[in-house]
Protein backbone atom coordinates (compact mmCIF):
# COMPACT_ATOMS: atom_id res chain seq x y z
CA UNK A 1 0.00 0.00 0.00
CA UNK A 2 1.35 3.68 -0.65
CA UNK A 3 0.10 6.56 0.59
CA UNK A 4 0.91 9.46 -2.29
CA UNK A 5 0.19 12.11 -1.20
CA UNK A 6 3.26 14.75 -1.48
CA UNK A 7 3.76 13.30 -4.61
CA UNK A 8 1.66 11.32 -7.47
CA UNK A 9 4.17 8.55 -7.77
CA UNK A 10 6.76 8.31 -4.78
CA UNK A 11 7.14 8.51 -1.09
CA UNK A 12 8.06 11.19 0.62
CA UNK A 13 11.31 10.95 2.23
CA UNK A 14 11.33 12.30 5.27
CA UNK A 15 14.94 11.65 5.85
CA UNK A 16 16.14 13.75 2.98
CA UNK A 17 19.15 16.47 3.33
CA UNK A 18 17.85 20.04 3.21
CA UNK A 19 20.02 22.95 1.59
CA UNK A 20 22.75 23.57 3.24
CA UNK A 21 21.43 27.33 3.55
CA UNK A 22 18.38 26.07 5.80
CA UNK A 23 18.93 27.79 9.18
CA UNK A 24 19.91 31.11 7.05
CA UNK A 25 16.90 31.54 5.35
CA UNK A 26 14.95 30.39 8.01
CA UNK A 27 16.26 32.94 10.17
CA UNK A 28 16.24 35.74 7.40
CA UNK A 29 12.67 35.02 6.39
CA UNK A 30 11.59 34.58 9.70
CA UNK A 31 10.21 31.16 8.91
CA UNK A 32 10.55 29.96 12.42
CA UNK A 33 7.03 31.60 13.46
CA UNK A 34 5.69 29.92 10.61
CA UNK A 35 6.63 26.48 11.41
CA UNK A 36 5.49 27.15 14.90
CA UNK A 37 2.12 27.71 13.79
CA UNK A 38 1.80 25.01 11.72
CA UNK A 39 3.46 22.35 14.19
CA UNK A 40 1.32 23.88 17.26
CA UNK A 41 3.43 22.32 19.39
CA UNK A 42 3.66 18.80 17.65
CA UNK A 43 7.57 18.45 16.36
CA UNK A 44 7.05 15.72 13.60
CA UNK A 45 4.76 18.39 12.47
CA UNK A 46 7.12 21.44 12.70
CA UNK A 47 10.10 18.82 11.18
CA UNK A 48 7.96 17.84 8.19
CA UNK A 49 7.16 21.05 7.34
CA UNK A 50 10.59 22.51 7.59
CA UNK A 51 11.66 19.71 5.16
CA UNK A 52 8.67 20.05 2.81
CA UNK A 53 9.30 24.00 2.39
CA UNK A 54 12.89 23.52 2.08
CA UNK A 55 12.97 20.43 -0.52
CA UNK A 56 10.75 22.80 -3.15
CA UNK A 57 8.94 21.48 -5.95
CA UNK A 58 9.80 23.00 -9.05
CA UNK A 59 7.59 20.81 -11.73
CA UNK A 60 4.06 22.51 -11.76
CA UNK A 61 2.05 19.59 -12.06
CA UNK A 62 3.77 18.54 -8.40
CA UNK A 63 2.97 22.31 -6.99
CA UNK A 64 -0.61 22.01 -8.27
CA UNK A 65 -1.63 18.28 -6.83
CA UNK A 66 -0.32 19.55 -3.15
CA UNK A 67 -2.15 22.28 -3.74
CA UNK A 68 -5.42 20.51 -4.58
CA UNK A 69 -4.88 18.80 -1.24
CA UNK A 70 -4.39 21.19 0.99
CA UNK A 71 -7.81 22.61 -0.24
CA UNK A 72 -9.22 19.16 0.32
CA UNK A 73 -7.11 19.38 3.79
CA UNK A 74 -8.66 22.52 4.79
CA UNK A 75 -12.25 21.72 3.81
CA UNK A 76 -12.01 18.66 5.52
CA UNK A 77 -10.06 19.34 8.53
CA UNK A 78 -11.65 17.02 11.30
CA UNK A 79 -11.18 13.71 9.00
CA UNK A 80 -7.78 14.65 7.69
CA UNK A 81 -6.74 14.81 11.54
CA UNK A 82 -8.69 11.42 12.22
CA UNK A 83 -7.03 10.02 9.14
CA UNK A 84 -3.57 11.03 11.26
CA UNK A 85 -4.39 9.68 14.75
CA UNK A 86 -5.04 6.73 13.44
CA UNK A 87 -1.39 6.32 12.49
CA UNK A 88 0.26 7.84 15.03
CA UNK A 89 -2.11 5.30 17.69
CA UNK A 90 -1.28 2.51 15.24
CA UNK A 91 2.28 3.10 15.72
CA UNK A 92 2.11 3.96 19.43
CA UNK A 93 0.15 0.37 20.02
CA UNK A 94 3.15 -1.28 18.01
CA UNK A 95 6.00 0.26 20.21
CA UNK A 96 4.20 -0.84 23.10
CA UNK A 97 4.34 -4.50 21.95
CA UNK A 98 7.46 -4.54 21.10
CA UNK A 99 8.72 -2.43 24.61
CA UNK A 100 11.94 -4.68 24.98
CA UNK A 101 12.87 -5.00 21.31
CA UNK A 102 12.48 -7.35 18.55
CA UNK A 103 16.50 -8.73 19.29
CA UNK A 104 16.12 -9.87 22.24
CA UNK A 105 13.09 -11.96 21.35
CA UNK A 106 13.40 -15.84 21.15
CA UNK A 107 11.40 -17.12 17.80
CA UNK A 108 7.96 -18.13 19.56
CA UNK A 109 7.53 -14.99 21.33
CA UNK A 110 8.76 -12.43 17.81
CA UNK A 111 6.17 -15.07 16.36
CA UNK A 112 3.88 -14.26 19.15
CA UNK A 113 4.35 -10.73 19.28
CA UNK A 114 4.08 -10.49 15.10
CA UNK A 115 0.81 -11.58 15.45
CA UNK A 116 -0.69 -9.97 17.92
CA UNK A 117 1.04 -6.64 16.43
CA UNK A 118 -0.61 -7.38 12.97
CA UNK A 119 -4.51 -7.95 14.60
CA UNK A 120 -3.84 -4.43 16.32
CA UNK A 121 -2.47 -3.38 12.44
CA UNK A 122 -5.95 -5.01 11.04
CA UNK A 123 -8.05 -3.32 13.58
CA UNK A 124 -6.45 0.42 12.91
CA UNK A 125 -6.42 -0.55 8.62
CA UNK A 126 -10.11 -0.89 9.81
CA UNK A 127 -10.60 2.29 10.80
CA UNK A 128 -8.91 4.11 8.36
CA UNK A 129 -11.31 1.99 5.56
CA UNK A 130 -14.68 2.70 7.69
CA UNK A 131 -13.48 6.59 7.45
CA UNK A 132 -12.82 6.45 3.60
CA UNK A 133 -16.27 4.67 3.62
CA UNK A 134 -17.88 7.57 5.23
CA UNK A 135 -16.17 10.59 3.71
CA UNK A 136 -14.82 9.39 0.23
CA UNK A 137 -17.42 11.41 -1.43
CA UNK A 138 -16.05 15.07 0.20
CA UNK A 139 -12.75 14.58 -1.23
CA UNK A 140 -11.76 15.68 -4.67
CA UNK A 141 -8.70 16.08 -5.22
CA UNK A 142 -6.48 13.36 -7.14
CA UNK A 143 -4.36 12.40 -4.10
CA UNK A 144 -7.53 11.94 -1.40
CA UNK A 145 -9.65 10.08 -4.11
CA UNK A 146 -6.67 7.81 -5.16
CA UNK A 147 -5.94 6.97 -1.22
CA UNK A 148 -9.36 6.61 -0.43
CA UNK A 149 -10.20 4.13 -3.22
CA UNK A 150 -6.78 2.16 -2.43
CA UNK A 151 -7.94 2.04 1.22
CA UNK A 152 -11.49 0.42 -0.39
CA UNK A 153 -9.93 -1.66 -2.70
CA UNK A 154 -7.37 -3.33 -0.99
CA UNK A 155 -9.12 -3.70 2.72
CA UNK A 156 -12.17 -4.89 1.77
CA UNK A 157 -14.68 -6.64 4.14
CA UNK A 158 -13.72 -10.11 2.83
CA UNK A 159 -9.87 -9.64 2.89
CA UNK A 160 -9.66 -8.27 6.52
CA UNK A 161 -12.02 -10.74 7.43
CA UNK A 162 -9.65 -13.55 5.97
CA UNK A 163 -6.78 -11.95 7.38
CA UNK A 164 -7.82 -11.78 10.84
CA UNK A 165 -9.42 -15.62 10.49
CA UNK A 166 -5.72 -16.30 9.58
CA UNK A 167 -4.15 -14.48 12.34
CA UNK A 168 -6.44 -16.39 15.13
CA UNK A 169 -5.59 -19.31 13.67
CA UNK A 170 -1.45 -18.95 14.08
CA UNK A 171 -2.34 -18.34 17.87
CA UNK A 172 -2.28 -22.30 17.69
CA UNK A 173 -4.91 -22.29 21.03
CA UNK A 174 -5.82 -26.37 19.73
CA UNK A 175 -2.21 -26.92 18.92
CA UNK A 176 0.44 -26.89 16.36
CA UNK A 177 0.50 -29.21 13.30
CA UNK A 178 3.96 -29.66 12.26
CA UNK A 179 5.44 -32.36 10.06
CA UNK A 180 8.99 -33.68 9.64
CA UNK A 181 11.45 -35.95 7.59
CA UNK A 182 14.20 -38.61 9.26
CA UNK A 183 17.17 -37.52 9.18
CA UNK A 184 20.78 -40.35 8.10
CA UNK A 185 21.37 -40.35 11.69
CA UNK A 186 17.78 -41.08 12.59
CA UNK A 187 17.29 -36.96 13.86
CA UNK A 188 14.43 -35.00 12.50
CA UNK A 189 15.04 -32.47 9.41
CA UNK A 190 12.38 -30.48 7.43
CA UNK A 191 10.81 -29.32 10.01
CA UNK A 192 7.55 -27.47 8.33
CA UNK A 193 4.68 -26.18 9.87
CA UNK A 194 1.21 -27.52 8.13
CA UNK A 195 -1.71 -25.30 7.73
CA UNK A 196 -4.59 -26.44 10.22
CA UNK A 197 -6.52 -29.21 8.34
CA UNK A 198 -9.66 -27.29 6.53
CA UNK A 199 -12.30 -29.87 5.03
CA UNK A 200 -13.11 -33.64 5.40
CA UNK A 201 -10.63 -34.99 3.52
CA UNK A 202 -7.88 -32.82 5.02
CA UNK A 203 -9.29 -34.08 8.30
CA UNK A 204 -8.58 -37.94 7.94
CA UNK A 205 -5.40 -37.20 6.48
CA UNK A 206 -4.08 -35.82 9.59
CA UNK A 207 -6.26 -37.46 12.20
CA UNK A 208 -3.69 -39.96 12.55
CA UNK A 209 -0.46 -37.74 12.85
CA UNK A 210 1.03 -38.13 16.27
CA UNK A 211 0.57 -36.12 19.30
CA UNK A 212 3.35 -34.81 21.44
CA UNK A 213 2.99 -33.78 24.86
CA UNK A 214 5.53 -33.07 27.13
CA UNK A 215 4.65 -33.27 31.29
CA UNK A 216 5.06 -29.78 32.77
CA UNK A 217 8.13 -31.09 34.79
CA UNK A 218 9.88 -32.72 31.88
CA UNK A 219 12.10 -29.52 31.67
CA UNK A 220 14.38 -31.10 28.72
CA UNK A 221 11.39 -32.94 27.09
CA UNK A 222 9.71 -29.13 26.62
CA UNK A 223 13.00 -27.05 26.05
CA UNK A 224 13.47 -29.94 22.82
CA UNK A 225 10.16 -29.37 22.05
CA UNK A 226 10.42 -25.60 21.47
CA UNK A 227 13.30 -25.59 19.80
CA UNK A 228 11.56 -27.88 16.90
CA UNK A 229 8.54 -25.87 16.96
CA UNK A 230 11.06 -22.88 16.47
CA UNK A 231 12.23 -24.86 13.63
CA UNK A 232 8.86 -25.08 12.43
CA UNK A 233 8.01 -21.91 12.53
CA UNK A 234 11.19 -20.01 11.47
CA UNK A 235 9.92 -19.40 8.10
CA UNK A 236 6.32 -18.38 9.56
CA UNK A 237 8.17 -16.06 11.84
CA UNK A 238 10.13 -14.25 9.48
CA UNK A 239 7.37 -13.57 7.06
CA UNK A 240 5.04 -12.36 9.87
CA UNK A 241 7.79 -9.75 11.38
CA UNK A 242 8.41 -8.93 7.81
CA UNK A 243 4.38 -8.49 6.53
CA UNK A 244 4.04 -6.36 10.21
CA UNK A 245 7.21 -4.21 9.08
CA UNK A 246 5.48 -3.48 5.84
CA UNK A 247 2.39 -2.40 7.68
CA UNK A 248 4.18 -0.34 9.95
CA UNK A 249 5.90 1.15 7.36
CA UNK A 250 2.58 2.36 5.69
CA UNK A 251 1.29 3.97 8.97
CA UNK A 252 4.96 5.96 9.34
CA UNK A 253 4.67 7.17 5.75
CA UNK A 254 0.86 8.08 6.18
CA UNK A 255 2.10 9.89 9.67
CA UNK A 256 4.43 11.64 7.94
CA UNK A 257 3.18 12.91 4.61
CA UNK A 258 -0.30 13.59 6.61
CA UNK A 259 1.76 15.61 9.18
CA UNK A 260 2.18 18.45 6.30
CA UNK A 261 -1.37 18.71 5.76
CA UNK A 262 -2.04 18.75 9.47
CA UNK A 263 0.13 21.79 9.64
CA UNK A 264 -0.89 23.57 6.74
CA UNK A 265 -4.58 23.11 8.47
CA UNK A 266 -3.23 24.33 11.94
CA UNK A 267 -1.46 27.49 9.97
CA UNK A 268 -4.90 28.32 7.22
CA UNK A 269 -6.39 28.29 10.91
CA UNK A 270 -4.13 30.89 12.68
CA UNK A 271 -4.60 33.59 9.72
CA UNK A 272 -8.72 32.74 10.03
CA UNK A 273 -8.17 34.08 13.77
CA UNK A 274 -6.34 36.91 12.59
CA UNK A 275 -8.46 37.78 9.51
CA UNK A 276 -5.56 37.69 7.30
CA UNK A 277 -5.87 36.46 3.80
CA UNK A 278 -4.33 34.20 1.90
CA UNK A 279 -4.58 32.75 -1.98
CA UNK A 280 -3.48 29.64 -3.83
CA UNK A 281 -0.58 31.21 -5.85
CA UNK A 282 -0.42 30.27 -9.70
CA UNK A 283 3.30 29.15 -10.22
CA UNK A 284 5.17 29.68 -13.87
CA UNK A 285 7.77 27.74 -14.89
CA UNK A 286 11.48 28.54 -15.22
CA UNK A 287 11.95 30.58 -18.29
CA UNK A 288 9.46 32.85 -17.59
CA UNK A 289 10.21 36.27 -15.53
CA UNK A 290 7.03 36.68 -13.33
CA UNK A 291 6.03 38.43 -10.17
CA UNK A 292 2.38 39.97 -9.91
CA UNK A 293 0.51 40.17 -6.20
CA UNK A 294 -2.02 41.86 -4.72
CA UNK A 295 -1.98 42.34 -0.97
CA UNK A 296 1.65 40.18 -0.09
CA UNK A 297 2.48 40.57 3.57
CA UNK A 298 4.97 39.09 5.77
CA UNK A 299 2.76 36.07 7.09
CA UNK A 300 5.38 35.95 10.12
CA UNK A 301 4.82 39.33 11.09
CA UNK A 302 1.41 38.80 10.49
CA UNK A 303 1.59 36.11 13.19
CA UNK A 304 3.79 37.63 15.47
CA UNK A 305 1.52 40.93 15.95
CA UNK A 306 -1.93 38.51 15.68
CA UNK A 307 -3.56 40.94 13.50
CA UNK A 308 -3.55 42.05 9.87
CA UNK A 309 -0.53 43.73 8.26
CA UNK A 310 -0.43 46.19 5.20
CA UNK A 311 0.62 44.17 1.87
CA UNK A 312 1.91 45.13 -1.51
CA UNK A 313 0.63 45.16 -4.93
CA UNK A 314 2.63 44.96 -7.87
CA UNK A 315 3.53 43.82 -11.22
CA UNK A 316 6.79 43.09 -11.79
CA UNK A 317 6.18 41.06 -15.01
CA UNK A 318 9.81 40.27 -16.92
CA UNK A 319 11.97 41.66 -14.50
CA UNK A 320 15.02 40.26 -13.36
CA UNK A 321 16.54 42.48 -11.08
CA UNK A 322 14.48 44.62 -8.71
CA UNK A 323 15.84 47.42 -6.50
CA UNK A 324 14.19 48.55 -3.58
CA UNK A 325 15.04 51.84 -1.73
CA UNK A 326 13.78 54.73 -0.07
CA UNK A 327 13.05 55.67 3.58
CA UNK A 328 14.30 54.11 5.97
CA UNK A 329 12.16 51.83 8.77
CA UNK A 330 9.51 52.39 5.30
CA UNK A 331 9.09 48.31 5.64
CA UNK A 332 11.85 47.37 2.81
CA UNK A 333 12.91 44.59 4.78
CA UNK A 334 9.17 43.41 5.62
CA UNK A 335 8.71 43.42 2.10
CA UNK A 336 11.44 41.61 1.21
CA UNK A 337 10.64 38.69 3.74
CA UNK A 338 7.52 38.63 2.17
CA UNK A 339 8.37 37.77 -1.34
CA UNK A 340 10.84 34.54 0.14
CA UNK A 341 8.27 33.55 2.27
CA UNK A 342 5.55 33.15 -0.73
CA UNK A 343 8.13 31.77 -2.87
CA UNK A 344 8.63 28.66 -1.09
CA UNK A 345 5.21 28.16 0.24
CA UNK A 346 4.76 28.57 -3.21
CA UNK A 347 6.95 25.74 -4.32
CA UNK A 348 6.00 23.54 -1.97
CA UNK A 349 2.20 23.53 -2.67
CA UNK A 350 1.19 25.57 -0.02
CA UNK A 351 -1.21 29.12 0.29
CA UNK A 352 0.88 32.19 0.27
CA UNK A 353 -0.03 35.60 2.36
CA UNK A 354 -2.01 37.62 -0.06
CA UNK A 355 -4.74 38.51 -2.22
CA UNK A 356 -3.60 36.77 -5.19
CA UNK A 357 -0.14 35.83 -6.04
CA UNK A 358 1.72 34.61 -9.23
CA UNK A 359 5.60 33.82 -10.00
CA UNK A 360 8.11 31.81 -12.11
CA UNK A 361 9.53 28.91 -9.88
CA UNK A 362 13.06 29.23 -8.97
CA UNK A 363 16.26 26.45 -8.43
CA UNK A 364 16.36 27.37 -4.90
CA UNK A 365 15.85 30.45 -2.74
CA UNK A 366 18.97 32.28 -1.27
CA UNK A 367 19.30 35.48 1.24
CA UNK A 368 21.91 37.54 2.34
CA UNK A 369 20.83 39.89 4.79
CA UNK A 370 22.84 42.45 7.20
CA UNK A 371 23.91 40.49 9.71
CA UNK A 372 25.55 41.90 13.33
CA UNK A 373 29.61 42.06 13.34
CA UNK A 374 31.49 39.22 14.31
CA UNK A 375 32.01 38.84 18.04
CA UNK A 376 34.73 36.89 18.07
CA UNK A 377 36.90 39.43 16.24
CA UNK A 378 37.90 36.72 13.41
CA UNK A 379 37.43 39.05 10.54
CA UNK A 380 35.82 42.37 9.86
CA UNK A 381 32.15 42.83 8.76
CA UNK A 382 32.71 43.14 5.32
CA UNK A 383 34.95 39.90 5.26
CA UNK A 384 32.15 38.15 7.00
CA UNK A 385 29.54 39.31 3.89
CA UNK A 386 32.07 38.68 1.46
CA UNK A 387 32.47 34.88 2.72
CA UNK A 388 28.47 34.84 2.79
CA UNK A 389 28.19 35.86 -1.01
CA UNK A 390 30.83 33.15 -1.47
CA UNK A 391 29.05 30.52 0.18
CA UNK A 392 26.30 31.20 -2.01
CA UNK A 393 27.87 31.03 -5.28
CA UNK A 394 29.14 27.55 -4.19
CA UNK A 395 25.38 27.00 -4.24
CA UNK A 396 23.10 28.58 -6.44
CA UNK A 397 22.01 27.49 -9.70
CA UNK A 398 20.61 29.33 -12.72
CA UNK A 399 17.51 30.77 -12.31
CA UNK A 400 17.14 30.87 -8.74
CA UNK A 401 16.08 33.34 -6.84
CA UNK A 402 18.50 35.41 -4.72
CA UNK A 403 17.49 38.05 -1.74
CA UNK A 404 19.90 41.04 -0.60
CA UNK A 405 19.29 42.90 2.13
CA UNK A 406 21.38 46.25 2.44
CA UNK A 407 24.15 43.97 1.60
CA UNK A 408 28.10 45.66 1.48
CA UNK A 409 26.96 48.16 3.54
CA UNK A 410 29.35 47.56 6.32
CA UNK A 411 31.81 49.88 3.79
CA UNK A 412 31.77 53.34 2.35
CA UNK A 413 28.91 53.80 -0.77
CA UNK A 414 31.84 54.40 -3.67
CA UNK A 415 33.66 50.71 -2.55
CA UNK A 416 30.15 48.95 -1.74
CA UNK A 417 28.89 50.14 -4.68
CA UNK A 418 31.39 48.88 -6.88
CA UNK A 419 31.38 45.22 -5.02
CA UNK A 420 27.68 44.88 -5.82
CA UNK A 421 27.69 45.51 -9.22
CA UNK A 422 29.93 43.11 -9.88
CA UNK A 423 27.77 40.72 -7.60
CA UNK A 424 24.88 41.19 -9.71
CA UNK A 425 26.31 41.38 -13.26
CA UNK A 426 27.85 38.13 -12.49
CA UNK A 427 24.60 36.74 -10.91
CA UNK A 428 22.39 38.22 -14.22
CA UNK A 429 24.69 36.45 -16.00
CA UNK A 430 23.97 33.50 -15.04
CA UNK A 431 20.09 33.40 -15.19
CA UNK A 432 19.88 34.36 -11.58
CA UNK A 433 16.78 36.85 -10.39
CA UNK A 434 17.58 39.24 -7.62
CA UNK A 435 15.83 41.25 -5.02
CA UNK A 436 17.87 43.70 -4.13
CA UNK A 437 17.03 46.32 -0.71
CA UNK A 438 20.52 49.04 -0.64
CA UNK A 439 20.03 52.79 0.43
CA UNK A 440 23.62 53.18 -1.72
CA UNK A 441 21.70 55.43 -4.37
CA UNK A 442 25.19 54.75 -6.39
CA UNK A 443 24.39 51.25 -6.71
CA UNK A 444 20.72 51.38 -7.68
CA UNK A 445 21.06 54.41 -10.02
CA UNK A 446 24.05 53.26 -12.42
CA UNK A 447 21.09 50.32 -13.36
CA UNK A 448 18.03 52.75 -13.50
CA UNK A 449 20.41 54.72 -16.07
CA UNK A 450 20.73 51.76 -18.24
CA UNK A 451 16.90 51.90 -18.86
CA UNK A 452 16.72 48.50 -19.13
CA UNK A 453 12.91 47.17 -18.76
CA UNK A 454 14.39 43.94 -17.23
CA UNK A 455 15.18 46.06 -14.30
CA UNK A 456 12.61 47.04 -12.00
CA UNK A 457 12.79 49.89 -9.18
CA UNK A 458 10.69 50.15 -5.87
CA UNK A 459 10.46 52.87 -2.99
CA UNK A 460 9.26 52.46 0.53
CA UNK A 461 6.73 54.88 0.54
CA UNK A 462 7.08 58.44 2.77
CA UNK A 463 4.61 61.12 3.04
CA UNK A 464 5.59 64.75 2.79
CA UNK A 465 5.51 65.05 6.47
CA UNK A 466 8.04 61.83 7.29
CA UNK A 467 5.02 59.53 7.57
CA UNK A 468 5.45 56.04 6.35
CA UNK A 469 2.94 54.11 4.98
CA UNK A 470 4.69 50.57 4.91
CA UNK A 471 3.47 49.95 0.81
CA UNK A 472 5.95 49.62 -1.67
CA UNK A 473 5.54 51.89 -4.33
CA UNK A 474 7.11 52.01 -7.88
CA UNK A 475 9.39 54.67 -8.35
CA UNK A 476 12.98 55.57 -9.37
CA UNK A 477 15.83 55.77 -6.16
CA UNK A 478 16.30 58.75 -4.30
CA UNK A 479 19.62 60.52 -2.89
CA UNK A 480 18.70 60.01 0.38
CA UNK A 481 17.37 57.48 3.01
CA UNK A 482 15.39 60.27 5.16
CA UNK A 483 17.77 59.94 8.26
CA UNK A 484 16.92 63.12 9.49
CA UNK A 485 13.31 61.76 10.02
CA UNK A 486 14.57 59.25 12.60
CA UNK A 487 16.80 61.56 14.00
CA UNK A 488 13.91 63.96 14.81
CA UNK A 489 11.94 61.06 15.96
CA UNK A 490 14.76 60.02 18.90
CA UNK A 491 15.63 63.39 20.12
CA UNK A 492 12.42 65.31 19.50
CA UNK A 493 13.74 68.07 17.25
CA UNK A 494 14.57 68.38 12.91
CA UNK A 495 17.94 68.17 12.43
CA UNK A 496 18.60 71.66 10.89
CA UNK A 497 18.17 72.99 14.12
CA UNK A 498 20.83 71.15 15.67
CA UNK A 499 22.86 73.61 17.68
CA UNK A 500 26.65 73.00 16.11
CA UNK A 501 27.98 75.95 17.86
Amino acid sequence: MKVYLMYKDRDFEKDTQIPKNADTITKDLGLDVILEAMAKGDKLVYDVARKAIFLSLTDLKEILYRQEIIKDSINNPDVVRSLYDVAVEAIKKQRDWYFFGISTMSISSLMSSSVNVLQMFVEMLGKLRAIADENAHKFSSEGFKRFFKMLQQELSNEYLSQVGKTLKDLKFRDGMLISAEMGNYNQGINYVLRKKPDGTANRIKWQFAGKICVHPRDENGGHDLTKRKERATNLATNALAKSADHVLNFFYMLKDELAFYIGSINLYEALQNIESQFTFPTPNSFTERKHSFEELYDVSLALSKKGKVIGNTLDLEGKELIFITGANEGGKSTFLRSIGQAQLMMQCGMFVGAKSFSANVASGVFTHFIKEEDKKLESGKLDEELARVSEITNLIKPDALTLFNESLSSTNEREGSEIARQIIKAFLKNGIKIFFVTHFYDLANSFYESKNGKFGFLRADRRKDGKRTFRILEGAPLETSFGEDLYEKIFGQPLSSKNTT
